[in-house]
């Protein structure tokens, strides 16, 4: 019962409905699930091992909120475990490659579709069932973690970059790969990877006061300081976004 927390907890990370730094009760979560306490204090445990959440001593559990570097470090490491997984694997088969090929479908039906959530899950899982289709089960559970995270790292850093830019080079990809290029199609991922490190950058939170900050000010002249970097971000908990 405490993996099916879990993989919920995942799930709504990877699809955006619960952003870095939401609280997680305790409580509330064994109440939504029916369950005791403790399995949910397992759960978020093994959660924290994979860095997807985080505990306060006095506060509670909490949606991790990578720092920047810590952003950085997740893409190089990316970078390196899907380049060299592609560098050293055989070519797909075409059982692989039609699974490939059908992903690729669903992600342009979505963007076709503007469902942001699931467009970003997708276009994440891509790269997950890749490394299924390639026969490497580490690094796809790997994988699974570290889009996880790249998901939460993108709500805090990274500035709009256009889907079907990430869509159109996992076609690429798989164009790469249905010749038999593996190599071409690894140096494609690590371009596709630094692309999306490149567009980090710390997104200021909005400012909750400003329409009042506005109408104070008499003739508009600034006279109130500016918002601190952070404040009132907006951290919703697990009940809230259900």
């Amino acid at each position: 019962m405490s993996g099916d927390i879990d993989q919920r907890i995942m799930d709504a990370v990877l699809a955006g409905r619960l952003l870095p730094g939401s609280r997680l009760g305790e409580q509330q979560l064994a109440s939504l699930f029916e369950v005791s306490r403790t399995l949910v204090r397992e759960a978020l445990i093994r959660l924290a091992v994979r860095r997807i959440v985080r505990v306060s001593a006095r506060r509670g559990w909490f949606v991790a909120e990578p720092s920047l570097a810590e952003a950085r470090e997740t893409l190089e490491a990316r970078c390196a475990l899907e380049y060299g997984m592609l560098a050293v694997a055989a070519p797909p088969g075409p059982a692989g490659m039609a699974r490939l090929r059908g992903h690729l479908r669903h992600e342009q039906r979505l963007l076709a579709a503007g469902s942001a959530a699931e467009r970003s899950v997708q276009l994440g899982n891509f790269h997950v069932h890749l490394a299924e289709v390639l026969g490497n089960a580490v690094a796809a559970e790997m994988l699974r973690d570290l889009t996880a995270r790249t998901m939460l790292i993108a709500a805090l850093y990274q500035t709009p970059r256009d889907a079907a830019a990430s869509a159109q080079e996992h076609v690429q990809i798989v164009e790469a790969l249905a010749a038999g290029r593996m190599l071409q199609a690894a140096a494609i991922m690590r371009d596709h990877l630094r692309h999306v490190a490149l567009m980090l950058q710390p997104v200021p939170a909005p400012d909750p006061l400003a329409a009042l900050r506005h109408a104070l000010v008499p003739g508009g002249t600034a006279s109130f300081p500016a918002p601190r970097p952070g404040a009132g971000r907006n951290h919703m908990s697990f009940t809230e976004q259900e």
